[in-house]
């Protein structure tokens, strides 16, 4: 007869990797491709409905963070310049910890709010509530 702890380790280790996972919230993977000059994420709209943010935010941030010019079509950002996966990810995943993520609790049920000329992001999850940086 197995002991309790064996038999849950057995029961850990045959369930599917999504029940096991600790948070609820995961930063969405970028699908870059490299056209010519241009770079293109290609699930970029995927990507702000996931952290639920316009797409306009987003955009602004990553261009303005890596230094470039581009433009929004049909779903997808297209940069200009060359652009690897692992540097439009940091830049989301840099986003995502400034503007989504509430510092307090570590929830990603944030919303922006505007009180007279400050914008400040709130927990709807904790109740907290702290001024974003431009």
């Amino acid at each position: 007869m197995r002991s309790y702890e064996e038999l849950l380790e057995k029961a850990i280790a045959e369930l599917p990797k999504e029940v096991v996972k600790r948070e609820r919230f995961e930063t969405p993977k970028a699908i870059v491709q490299r056209e010519g000059s241009r770079t293109v994420i290609k699930n970029f709209s995927q990507i702000a409905k996931a952290v639920n943010r316009s797409e306009e935010h987003l955009f602004k941030y990553i261009v303005k963070s890596l230094g470039t010019a581009g433009f929004i079509e049909s779903g997808r950002v297209i940069l200009q310049g060359k652009f690897s996966e692992d540097e439009i990810q940091k830049e989301i995943d840099s986003y995502v910890k400034s503007y989504v993520l509430c510092r307090e609790c570590g929830a990603p049920d944030t919303v922006f709010v505007r009180e007279e000329r400050v914008l400040f992001l709130r927990c709807t999850a904790c109740g907290a509530k702290h001024p974003v940086r431009s």
